[in-house]
Parts: structure tokens; C-alpha cells; sequence
């Protein structure tokens, strides 16, 4: 079983990163872009950090996407402006069928979302700092998922790091073989 956190869209806001995973304590750590940070702090340095280039981002050392393969499960993640995310998922399926994807993370619409479609997990952890939409009066969110062989077990929590009651889902993870 592993802990995996996903952010997004913190712009600038960097005193919130450290909190969260000090408080969350993932063993892993995704990062879907628009941190507005430079690719060098010492937070995205940090062992099994992952993160991507957003639109906002100017710093060109972050990579655009990352395919690593983490808990026997290969991951997308991209901030999901070159994707089209804001329009429908299309692109991004498209995106992660060609990576063979089990897990797609992506920002870029600062709306919270997740789905399990074609057999992947779909997650937008929200933006941490700018959230919009159904779910902005929280203040701003992300998503701890507790991997396990047979399930995904998504998680949100506010930025000050409270679950969300309404907002756990579990998604079974088809058996690969």
C-alpha cells in the first residue's frame, strides 16, 4: 500500500507544499503544474517528487509531461493545457492511451475531478490555492490516493489538510494479465 499526493495549481503559493506533505505524508508526490515556482526549489528536489510544466510556469526545466511507472502502475501526468483539458478529456485519453496509462494526473482547470474511465483513474486534485467551481468555498484542495494491488482509494482534503467526507471514492484497479 502506498500514499501518493496530487496538487496542482498552487501559483506561487509556496508555503502551502511543505504543510501538505508534512501533514499528508505521502510516498509520493505528484505535481500537475502552474506552481509558478522555479524547477530547481528544494521542494520539487525532494525524493519521489514528480512535476510538470504548466502554461503559467516560465521555468522550461520542468518536463511538459512524465510517464513514470510507480507501484506496479504506469502514471500520466501533465497539467492538461495541451491536452484540452478544458474542453472534454478526449485529447487526454488519447494522451494516455498512447502511454498505456493506469493512472492520468492533470490541473490546469483548477476544478477538482475524478473518474475511472476505460479502465484508468482520471484525477484533477483541484487547484491548492484558486480552486473554481462546485467545490471553490473549501478554499482550495488535492487528492491523496492509497494505492493498493486491487483499488484505488481517492482522498480530498482542504489546504489546511481536513478530509473531505463527501469527496472519498474507491475505484477497483483492473487486473492486468
Amino acid at each position: 500500500m502506498a500514499r501518493w499526493l496530487v496538487i496542482s495549481d498552487n501559483h506561487g503559493d509556496r508555503e502551502i507544499l511543505p504543510d501538505l506533505r508534512r501533514k499528508l505524508r505521502p510516498d509520493v508526490t505528484f505535481h500537475c503544474g502552474d506552481s509558478e515556482m522555479t524547477a530547481d526549489d528544494p521542494w520539487f528536489l525532494a525524493p519521489n517528487t514528480y512535476v510538470v510544466r504548466g502554461n503559467m510556469d516560465i521555468d522550461d526545466g520542468f518536463p511538459l509531461a512524465l510517464t513514470p511507472k510507480i507501484d506496479g502502475a504506469q502514471v500520466l501526468l501533465t497539467h492538461g493545457h495541451r491536452d484540452a483539458v478544458h474542453w472534454d478529456l478526449t485529447k487526454l485519453q488519447l494522451h494516455a492511451e498512447a502511454v498505456q496509462a493506469d493512472a492520468v494526473f492533470f490541473g490546469h482547470t483548477h476544478e477538482l475531478a475524478v473518474e475511472m474511465t476505460g479502465g484508468r483513474l482520471y484525477l484533477n486534485p483541484g487547484s491548492i490555492s484558486q480552486p473554481r467551481g462546485e467545490f471553490r468555498s473549501l478554499g482550495g484542495t488535492c487528492a491523496l490516493v492509497t494505492v493498493t494491488p486491487e483499488q484505488w482509494l481517492v482522498q480530498y482534503y482542504t489546504r489546511d489538510g481536513r478530509p473531505v467526507t463527501r469527496l472519498k471514492f474507491s475505484f477497483e484497479r483492473p487486473q492486468k494479465g
